[in-house]
């Protein structure tokens, strides 16, 4: 059992980290505090390649598979979390149900000009009515010579303002429940789909989330992604593989928390000496590393699974559950080592704590991952 990466992956690991720790943690603080989105970035992040990390050289991609791109996922998140939800959002649940369920046609339209950075991608799934209970998706999609005409309300969804593309659920067959749910491609400049303003929110505030409302937007027939009434099976699918990421985004805020907390506690004295030279902090230093390190470990191996093409329901569950849990965790810890100064937006830790909280609400919250997880066990 090897677990050294390769020495692509130690390449991909060291470039993304230097790109992100030179070019983008010196401004995370000024892009949550303004709320502002990273285009600059975005596009920086696109020449080098980032956003092809997942997909096959064949529709724009590099090749390099799932785990590096959770690599990266990791390392731009380490340096601002909003930035690496934008980034996951767009690949792993934005493009990637295009690349696991599309036709030949629709890859080569949509997943090329993803994987280039050429345009960012949202997905469509979280309803006023329907969050944990996805099944209950009220918007509609009828056909209607030739076309389908879609209407309905998503919430929720990251990336849908600066989106080229949303992936969008829709009811095909009612009254058929989970089997009566579809996905389309929708075009972000399709009349009839608007975007509210960005929602105000208590982190993560340079990333991108609004609502995307549909009023009979017509889209082609073949925009149909997969077979009439697969929807419900594919999003399953697709939030598996956004687990891990948005997991690998749990890391990167802890492994965050824990580097700025062990150089403050190196730097803070008290009583004549660094209050890295105290047992009490010296073991919350040492809790949140361990626990760091058991995340990161599931995070990749889930992760390796994946590339493998094996099956990785449970393993990309248990990750985020853990990991996301833990982010929380090691933002507190960290807050606690900085005392009163973690509780002012002068010092980073309170905006990673902020940040770390939808960790365990997105992708499904943690009380979904358990009852995930329950059922893997034969529940």
């Amino acid at each position: 059992m090897n677990f050294a990466l390769s020495e692509i992956q130690v390449l991909i690991q060291q470039t993304v980290r230097d790109f992100a720790q030179n070019e983008l943690a010196p401004l995370a603080a000024d892009l949550d505090r303004e709320g502002r989105f990273p285009h600059d970035i975005i596009n920086k992040m696109a020449d080098l390649d980032l956003f092809g990390l997942p997909f096959n050289e064949e529709y724009g991609g590099t090749g390099h598979g799932y785990l590096p791109y959770v690599i990266a996922v990791e390392e731009i998140s380490r340096a601002c979390a909003s930035t690496g939800l934008t980034y996951a959002a767009h690949c792993s649940i934005g493009t990637g149900p295009i690349y696991q369920f599309g036709t030949e046609e629709q890859k080569q339209a949509w997943v090329t000009p993803c994987a280039r950075g050429e345009m960012l991608a949202a997905f469509g799934l979280t309803e006023p009515d329907a969050g944990s209970d996805a099944g209950g998706t009220k918007t509609s999609a009828v056909l209607k010579n030739g076309e389908w005409v879609i209407n309905g309300n998503k919430c929720f969804i990251t990336n849908a303002t600066h989106c080229g593309v949303a992936i969008i659920t829709a009811v095909t067959e009612p009254g058929q429940g989970a089997k009566g749910i579809s996905s389309f491609i929708v075009p972000r400049k399709t009349p009839g789909f608007t975007v509210s303003p960005p929602y105000e929110k208590m982190g993560l505030k340079a990333s991108d989330t609004a609502e995307i409302n549909l009023d009979d937007v017509h889209i082609p027939e073949s925009n149909l992604l997969g077979k009439r009434g697969e929807g419900f099976k594919q999003f399953l699918t697709s939030l598996d593989a956004g687990r891990i990421s948005i997991g690998a985004l749990s890391v990167g805020i802890a492994q965050a928390s824990l580097d700025a907390a062990l150089a403050y506690a190196k730097e803070r004295k008290q009583f004549g000496q660094p209050i890295s030279k105290f047992q009490a902090i010296q073991f919350k230093l040492s809790d949140m590393a361990t626990s760091l390190e058991m995340a990161r470990l599931g995070i990749y191996r889930a992760a390796w699974l994946k590339d493998q093409g094996q099956p990785f329901t449970r393993e990309s569950a248990m990750a985020k559950l853990f990991a996301s849990e833990m982010a929380v965790k090691a933002a507190l810890e960290a807050i606690q080592i900085f005392g009163g100064y973690g509780y002012i937006k002068e010092y980073p830790v309170e905006r990673y704590l902020r940040d770390a909280k939808l960790m365990e609400i997105g992708e499904g919250t943690s009380e979904i991952q358990r009852l995930v997880i329950a059922r893997q066990l034969g529940c």
